[in-house]
């Protein structure tokens, strides 16, 4: 059994939300340069100059890619071999984030009261989800989510009889209803199956894999290229200003679920995809 001290995810949650906001991927950056050499629309070519432009700026200067940090959203690994001491894990992700908003002066958006609406004040609590999985070391993904893109994201469940072309029209309806309101281009991520509680929690994951990397099954890599291929035909194009760049990326994940059900969500995500992620080993 490996003890580690709380103290060390709080202090790699704590970077992890400044380099989330202020550094945009290099996955995302570069699906961006390609969408400009693609782009046909010189209202889009222009609006896809300027978000390169705006994290170049981001990166340099230390500020955030989007005024709006998002919610934070983190994805624990945490290996069977490791105890935590001096502090709890819910505790010590809080702690990291409540500091990295701080340290790197970020909008604090948690409402405490989805009513009531009072800001929390730091941004916490974060939103944590653990897997607990083999070894000594505890991996940590974040993904600073906005809400503007949260708030277009989908949920429906299917009959188990429903057709691939039903789940396909649900998919680009969710886009075309997103309209300019997410700030397109979009990442789109699909989860399908699991249960109710389960199916967003796929489609958020499915945001988390490379913008140009596939799914590893050949027939849902076929689905992603030609749903991407749908939803840019919409038009809606680089911040709803037209073109053909409306998503850089669609992201198929699917679980086993219940016979009786089939359930489909799509979580949109902005082009200020925030996701860092570090181990602790």
């Amino acid at each position: 059994m490996r003890e580690i001290e709380a103290k060390k995810i709080t202090d790699a949650v704590k970077t992890l939300c400044i380099e989330a906001n202020t550094n945009l991927s290099a996955d995302v950056e570069e699906a961006l340069n390609k969408a400009l050499k693609n782009e046909t629309s010189p209202n889009g070519r222009e609006i896809i100059r300027q978000i390169i432009q705006n994290a170049e700026i981001a990166r340099k200067e230390k500020l955030p890619i989007c005024q709006d940090t998002g919610t934070a959203v983190v994805f624990l690994q945490l290996g069977q071999d490791v105890r935590l001491i001096n502090s709890t894990l819910t505790e010590a992700v809080n702690e990291g984030v409540s500091l990295g908003y701080d340290k790197g002066l970020l909008r604090k958006s948690i409402a405490l009261d989805p009513l009531r609406r009072k800001n929390s004040g730091d941004n916490t609590p974060a939103v944590i989800h653990t897997e607990i999985v083999p070894g000594d070391n505890i991996r940590i993904g974040l993904l600073c989510k906005g809400g503007g893109a949260e708030n277009k994201s989908a949920i429906k469940m299917f009959k188990p009889t429903s057709s691939k072309e039903e789940i396909e029209q649900f998919i680009i309806e969710t886009v075309k209803n997103a309209g300019p309101d997410a700030c397109p281009p979009y990442i789109v991520g699909v989860g399908i199956g699991g249960n109710f509680d389960t199916v967003a929690l796929i489609a958020k994951k499915a945001l988390l894999r490379r913008v140009g990397q596939h799914s590893s099954a050949m027939d849902t890599v076929k689905w992603e290229k030609e749903l991407l291929e749908k939803v840019n035909k919409l038009g809606i194009g680089p911040m709803g200003l037209g073109g053909k760049t409306t998503a850089l990326a669609v992201n198929i994940e699917t679980r086993p679920c219940h016979i009786s059900s089939l359930p489909v969500a799509v979580n949109m995500e902005c082009h200020a995809h925030r996701y860092a992620e570090t181990t602790i080993s």
